[in-house]
């Protein structure tokens, strides 16, 4: 088992991996080759290592589109998506002289009979196993999913959308196999919006789909709904938290620092350059993610004279200077130091950022996103508030953030003074920075009528402790924590269908679990809460769902998402939305 997947949706999923694709391998003696597409590359090494996969007689994984030597005394597992192009390039394998000894063929998902056939007509000879074993999702985090998909957003929000309604029927069919993963057939819950229906659209799609799914289960009966909630929402449910300076640690690192699909690059002291990956399988990384950076900044040098106390006396005061020395006075506390070495990097660099730039927009950013100052003295002129940061010399799209929050926080403003705004950041070319989010059905020009101007009233947490700079806490903690209180409005929350009556995350218990959970699975015994965001979901919301099953532990609360935002793709995604497909490819191909 990977160190990275001992709990979560890691560990469910690759016991699954396990207990489909292995066991069929494990009846065979024969070594085999493992061949993945794109999709399931990712997910594989999400929840397992090539040691796992070693243990349990893989030998050789290949990407199915590239060029490879036949080996005719070898089996092979395909583990691939259900597209004509995988099926085309695995029957391209067999379809003239094999490459391998057999074929062992399973599908994250439905295949459509049309491809089925196509392989039966070429490979019926080679193909001795072809499943499919519902798993079209990624598992990032014990607790967080992605469809793998950032394109959706597009797909969904841009009014030149051609395939929104094919893109909201993938999604559907990538949650009902998150579901069929985590063996639940929950309520189906979604945000009523006055100007868009994309989550209810989602939601009767994931339903319908979930009853065809369970309409049988394996003993010849229809499988009844388990204790389970899922609730979806639009982006624009909370067009704050992803835009505004997170000051915990993983939000404030993927925020500030140049991260590319979680590799943090980064100089050593002599001058070599290192890459580390920020995942599960750092084990200080989960330990400090959700933290507050000054929290982390105490923490790191705390846990390195913890390695070093038996061999050194410190003084209290850690360079990384320092480390290298320890480090090569203390082989055996190498590695252990080495990955302390990575934090103490990466939060002096956040640090760095938030000293030269970040600092002076937080009081201005989190006045105009809770409305109100540290005191808890209602901001009674906003553009007082944002005008310094207007004046001050920050980045174009620091200021954009500034004046959106702006925005948000007025619930739109004049076509007058909005166009003062642009021409104040600057951004008179690219106003769609702004402009756009009413793709999203996100107030920019403000209306006179009563419920468009609605603002959903937030939990008091004026008891609860707070740095100054971080007041704002993302509104789905809020949707979380009613929901497990039972405490959604119906009328803003209706139901397309409902779980067992009486449903309480607080306090109920599903019969659904069939193995005994250890003890950091504890919380599991009870029910679960899955929260889909349509178009995105952002660090500080990831981290929601920690706190709150931390808070209640006999329900857990999985969130996920098409993709991951952060504010700097988020922007770009916004002002893309009204570019034709073509101008988005060629910025794409631009940047990459």
């Amino acid at each position: 088992m990977a160190a990275g997947a001992e709990h979560g949706l890691k560990k469910i999923v690759w016991q699954k991996i396990r207990d489909t694709i292995i066991a069929d391998c494990r009846k065979s003696e024969v070594w085999k080759i493992m061949i993945l597409d794109s999709f399931t590359t990712q997910l594989l090494s999400l929840c397992c290592k090539m040691s796992d996969l070693m243990a349990e007689g893989i030998t050789i994984v290949e990407d199915l589109f590239k060029s490879r030597e036949p080996v005719l005394e070898m089996k092979a597992v395909y583990f691939m998506s259900p597209t004509a192009k995988c099926v085309d390039a695995f029957i391209n394998d067999f379809k003239l002289k094999p490459k391998y000894k057999a074929a062992y063929v399973y599908f994250t998902d439905y295949c459509p009979d049309d491809l089925f056939s196509k392989m039966k007509v070429f490979c019926a000879k080679h193909i001795k196993v072809c499943k499919e074993i519902n798993m079209s999702f990624l598992p990032l985090e014990a607790q967080v999913f992605t469809c793998g998909n950032p394109g959706t957003f597009r797909s969904i929000y841009s009014p030149q959308s051609s395939d929104r309604g094919q893109t909201l029927e993938t999604l559907a069919d990538q949650l009902v196999t998150l579901c069929a993963t985590l063996d639940e057939y929950p309520g189906v819950r979604y945000k009523k919006d006055s100007t868009l229906d994309y989550a209810k659209i989602l939601a009767e799609l994931v339903d319908n789909k979930l009853a065809r799914h369970y309409e049988l289960d394996d003993n010849g009966k229809k499988k009844e709904k388990t204790q389970a909630q899922l609730i979806i929402v639009d982006r624009a449910f909370d067009s704050v938290s992803p835009i505004l300076h997170e000051l915990t640690y993983q939000a404030m690192a993927y925020d500030l620092i140049p991260i590319k699909n979680d590799a943090y690059k980064f100089k050593a002291k002599d001058g070599s350059e290192k890459e580390a990956l920020l995942n599960e399988s750092d084990e200080l990384w989960v330990k400090l993610r959700h933290l507050h950076i000054a929290e982390v900044t105490e923490q790191i040098p705390k846990l390195v004279k913890e390695i070093s106390a038996n061999k050194k006396p410190t003084d209290g005061k850690i360079s990384i200077g320092g480390l290298k020395q320890l480090m090569k006075q203390m082989p055996v506390f190498r590695k252990q130091v080495a990955e302390k070495t990575v934090h103490l990097t990466l939060a002096e660099d956040c640090m760095n950022k938030f000293q030269s730039s970040v600092e002076k927009l937080c009081k201005a950013e989190q006045d105009l996103a809770v409305g109100s100052d540290v005191e808890g003295q209602k901001v009674k002129d906003p553009m007082r508030t944002l005008l310094p940061v207007l004046l001050n010399p920050h980045s174009t799209h620091d200021k954009i953030r500034a004046v959106l929050l702006y925005i948000f926080g007025l619930n739109g403003t004049t076509e007058e003074n909005l166009t003062k705004l642009i021409q104040h950041v600057k951004i008179e070319g690219e106003s769609e920075y702004i402009t756009n989010w009413k793709e999203l059905g996100v107030p920019i020009i403000s209306s006179s009528s009563f419920f468009s101007s609605r603002k959903p009233s937030r939990r008091d947490r004026s008891q609860e402790e707070r740095y100054n700079l971080s007041r704002w806490v993302p509104v789905i903690k809020d949707l979380m924590e009613d929901a497990i209180e039972n405490k959604l409005d119906t009328r803003d929350w209706p139901y397309q269908s409902e779980c067992p009556s009486a449903w309480n995350g607080s306090r109920a218990v599903s019969a659904r679990q069939k193995h005994k959970p250890s003890s950091q699975d504890d919380h599991r015994t009870g029910s679960r809460l899955i929260v889909f965001i349509l178009g995105g979901v952002c660090h500080s919301e990831m981290r929601c769902a920690y706190e709150v099953t931390q808070a209640n532990k006999s329900c857990e609360v999985i969130i996920g998402s098409s993709h991951i935002l952060t504010p700097t793709s988020l922007l770009e995604g916004i002002r893309d939305l009204s570019k034709k497909p073509m101008d988005t490819f060629t910025i794409v191909e631009e940047t990459a």
